[in-house]
């Protein structure tokens, strides 16, 4: 294999493809002060600015960087003699709340300003005729985990680690998850087999798991038994209105981001492999989470 040259290399998913690939390729890393000449098969952009939930954030900067920064990449691509161009873009290029699963069908509505300025680069993208010989690939993820990578995964494993009980277990709820695993494996076959179309390709887990089935996770891999508190939905949903106007932790929007669903399919890249995924959603998460426990 030729090498690989991917932007956003010491980043996590970065510093994990790296490791990944790293018995049959050599990797280029990225510098924004070079020239972009691709030398290589594969143009992998993985650099951009990750959604802030702070909302400290300034907008222009998920425009420059997600937006501008990918259309001057891919310009760089379609330029050179590199044959395959994977980015990251998210699922919340196409919306923050799903009913049901999400498909690459879904008509994109994104309501932040990250997942506007990722649809953005996605629709310059594919605003491009593909030169023959090439291929693109649009990669939409949902939360990405894996050892030593907390991310949203925090708040949770916080709680169970100071053994205080999860209250909201009377909720019932399905969230996809993507295990960098399964998504370096996925790009590594978008590399290797020359056959699969270009396009747009969400990226999940198997299985969507509900926050309870994440609390006893986290409890199993602490070697705790799990503390999940089934206290009545409507005491719930009255204390996240007192929450509203007292300003308190627990509010509605709060009590809407912890307990609703994100369900994410994974069809339309896995019949385009035409293989399964390594690891299952549960495997993955149980890994992420032990490693968690190691660094504590």
């Amino acid at each position: 294999m030729s090498s690989i040259f991917i932007t956003g290399s010491s980043g996590f998913v970065g510093s994990n493809l790296k490791v990944y690939l790293a018995a049959s390729n050599i990797i280029s890393e990225f510098h924004r002060e070079i020239e972009l000449k691709f030398n290589s098969i594969a143009v992998i952009h993985l650099a951009g600015k990750a959604h802030n939930l702070k909302k400290t954030s300034i907008p222009e900067e998920y425009y420059q960087i997600n937006t501008e920064l990918t259309q001057k990449i891919f310009d760089a691509f379609l330029e050179s003699e590199a044959q395959v161009f994977i980015t990251l873009s998210s699922v919340k290029a196409v919306a923050d709340e799903v009913e049901d699963a999400l498909t690459e069908e879904h008509i994109p509505n994104p309501i932040t300003h990250y997942g506007k300025s990722k649809l953005l680069a996605e629709q310059y993208i594919l605003s491009k005729e593909i030169p023959k010989g090439k291929r693109v690939y649009i990669l939409r993820p949902c939360m990405i985990h894996g050892p030593g990578n907390k991310g949203n995964l925090n708040l949770l494993y916080n709680l169970v680690s100071k053994g205080l009980p999860w209250p909201l277990g009377a909720y019932e709820n399905k969230r996809s998850f993507c295990s960098v695993e399964n998504l370096c494996f996925i790009i590594k076959e978008l590399i290797e087999q020359e056959d699969i179309p270009s396009g747009v390709y969400n990226v999940a887990d198997d299985e969507a798991l509900s926050t309870n089935e994440l609390i006893r996770l986290i409890a199993q891999s602490q070697n705790k038994s799990p503390r999940i508190w089934n206290i009545s939905k409507s005491f719930v949903n009255m204390a996240a209105k007192i929450g509203d106007q007292l300003r308190l932790p627990l509010n509605s929007e709060r009590l809407q981001k912890l307990t609703e669903s994100y369900v994410v399919s994974n069809a339309k890249i896995k019949h385009a492999l035409g293989k399964e995924l390594p690891i299952s959603a549960k495997e993955g998460l149980l890994e992420t989470f032990k490693s968690f426990s190691a660094h504590a």
